[in-house]
């Protein structure tokens, strides 16, 4: 298939596009895509994506266009191609004219041309394109300072949580599949056989509904679990050692996984349903990749976490990523701030070099041939930008770089991070508890010292512990016999061996983060700044599908629809304040 392109000569009297003149307002996403679409997505930025034979596509320009606006509006893909079929304002974004217009993709399009590009974009070697010339535009027009706040939000999973049953008989039913379709075990016949004779519980694995049984018949459940248990042991045992295609070890390695997390051997040897959850636990064969999570200790869900970094003064996102439902929001936060890091690091390599030529400044160095210039041409006055109002949230490049983040970013790794880096740190940092009111960590008095395995802990009752290191990092205090006769003990710990308190690698960094957070200035600037990324989370997640469900299934996928998404929302932020193509570059109208 090769590149379509998009018709830019336009009807002048075109009724549609008259009509949304006069009626949309000047900041509607639907004018501003209609006035900076040519500009923002030429059907040049998407050529590496097709080839030079064949018909020509559905001008990637218009199915960009028809893209952002599905996900604003929260459409399938069939949604969205009827919207831009019958929608004058859809038509009029995507530069196609009205009901009268002609050229590729005028008169509509099937809904798979959005599946199509979707896979071709994320195939490519720039798959988030869409969201990176929206985001430089942004930048060029003053909008991107050198402020973010940082928060996640969960994403819904596209699929059904299974339960054990159902995960161990869908595992099984996916290891025959792929051993069926692989062609070289397909021309087995005789592993093929054996594979299916591996199977001793006279479940056909046929169909995806639990088998018929008697549910409240207790032994009749544990009857169902051990044989449906020893079908899938039998089908690994049976592919142990063999030398196995991509789906099929894929497919086995996820029945072995099934098995392990969910299952315990009693001392009989029969397999029954384990009395715990398994970390990093598998919750569906459909999407192996979601989990369970929790946004709070009381708030559960299945699915994904979606992580955004904006910029607070004009709530452009700089910056998106998605993990499974049960990673820390902190594991990804240097991704979601990662512009400043570099910004901070090549000022410190920038320093350095100065440090270097004023070094050597005094010494003699060799002289070079110098090659004849060329004559210097005139240059053309340039006119000036239109100037960029502080409403609009124009940053200043001499501003300090600013991190915001809840209790879930204050983790000493990242507190360190961010000092070493230079960066201001509005991270807040949980206060330590203890179960049951005891003391807390707080109340000890940790002295640190030059080398951790000279420093001390001291109690409330003014008992002082050496610190002993451990290998991986940080160190225990041991309070041991001195808790004996202690008048405090009942209010610091019920431990027969007495009180221990851990160290860790970070806990200066993380005692001095504490301190910050007590300054007043420090209290008003993080309550000022930091709620209005829950706000921007709350535009992202207004529609159902699409915004707080997920679409797709995957982590990529998942990742590259909600960057699709905050593409849109910065497109739509954009409109609103009034950011315009000019012809040195984009500008915030005056």
């Amino acid at each position: 298939m090769t590149l379509g392109r998009a018709d830019r000569q336009g009807d002048l009297f075109d009724e549609a596009a008259r009509f949304c003149e006069e009626s949309l307002p000047e900041n509607s996403i639907y004018r501003f895509l209609a006035r900076e679409r040519d500009r923002l997505f030429p059907d040049e930025l998407f050529a590496d994506l097709f080839g030079e034979r064949g018909r020509r596509s559905v001008p990637p320009s218009v199915v960009a266009t028809v893209m952002v606006l599905q996900r604003l509006g929260g459409f399938s893909d069939r949604e969205a191609v009827e919207q831009y079929s019958f929608d004058a304002r859809w038509r009029y974004a995507a530069g196609v004219g009205g009901y009268a217009g002609s050229g590729a993709g005028a008169g509509g399009f099937v809904h798979t041309v959005l599946v199509d590009m979707r896979a071709r974009l994320r195939r490519s070697s720039r798959p988030d394109r869409i969201f990176e010339v929206g985001l430089a535009a942004a930048a060029e027009a003053g909008l991107v300072g050198r402020r973010r706040v940082v928060d996640s939000t969960p994403l819904y999973d596209a699929v059904a949580t299974m339960d054990t049953i159902t995960l161990i008989r869908s595992a099984v039913r996916g290891l025959l599949g792929a051993a069926a379709a692989d062609a070289e075990l397909a021309a087995d016949a005789e592993l093929a056989a054996r594979l299916c004779g591996a199977l001793r519980s006279g479940d056909g694995y046929a169909g995806s509904g639990k088998p018929q049984i008697d549910w409240d018949d207790r032994a009749a459940r544990e009857e169902l679990i051990d044989s449906r248990a020893r079908d899938g042991y039998g089908l690994l045992a049976l592919l142990d050692g063999r030398e196995l295609a991509g789906p099929v070890t894929e497919a086995a390695t996820l029945l072995a996984t099934v098995l392990g997390q969910d299952l315990q051997t009693s001392p009989e040897g029969v397999f029954g349903i384990a009395r715990r959850v398994a970390k990093d636990r598998v919750i569906s064969t459909v999407d192996p990749e979601a989990r369970h999570g929790h946004k709070t200790a009381a708030r559960g869900f299945d699915g994904y976490k979606g992580h955004a970094a904006m910029d607070p003064d004009t709530e452009i996102i700089t910056a998106t990523t998605v993990t499974p439902g049960n990673a820390g929001d902190a594991s990804v936060a240097e991704d979601l701030v990662a512009d400043l890091l570099a910004d901070t690091d090549d000022t410190d390599d920038t320093d350095d070099t100065d440090d270097t030529a004023e070094h050597t400044a005094g010494q003699t160095q060799p002289q070079q041939p110098v090659e004849p210039q060329q004559p210097v041409e005139p240059q053309q006055p340039v006119e000036p930008q239109q100037p960029v109002e502080a409403g609009a949230g124009a940053a200043e490049d001499t501003e300090q770089p600013c991190v915001y983040g809840d209790n879930a970013y204050g983790t000493g790794e990242f507190h360190d991070r961010l000092q070493r880096a230079g960066i201001a740190d509005r991270c807040k940092t949980q206060t330590p508890t203890a179960a049951g009111g005891l003391f807390s960590k707080d109340r000890f008095d940790i002295n640190l010292g030059a080398d951790l395995g000279a420093g001390t802990v001291s109690c409330p009752a003014g008992i002082t512990v050496r610190i002993h290191p451990a290998r991986a990092g940080g160190g225990t205090a041991y309070f041991g016999s001195a808790c004996t006769d202690c008048p405090l003990r009942a209010q610091c710990t019920s431990a027969a061996g007495g009180r221990t308190v851990s160290v860790g690698p970070y806990e200066q960094t993380l005692t001095d983060a504490r301190a910050r957070q007590t300054d007043p200035a420090w209290v008003a600037d993080y309550r000022g700044t930091r709620p209005k990324v829950e706000r921007k989370l709350g535009h992202l997640m207004r529609r159902k599908h699409g915004g707080r469900r997920a679409r797709v299934r995957g982590t990529a996928r998942v990742d590259a629809d909600f960057r699709l998404l905050a593409a849109a929302t910065n497109l739509a932020r954009m409109a609103v304040l009034g950011v315009r193509g000019a012809t040195q570059g984009w500008a915030v109208a005056a």
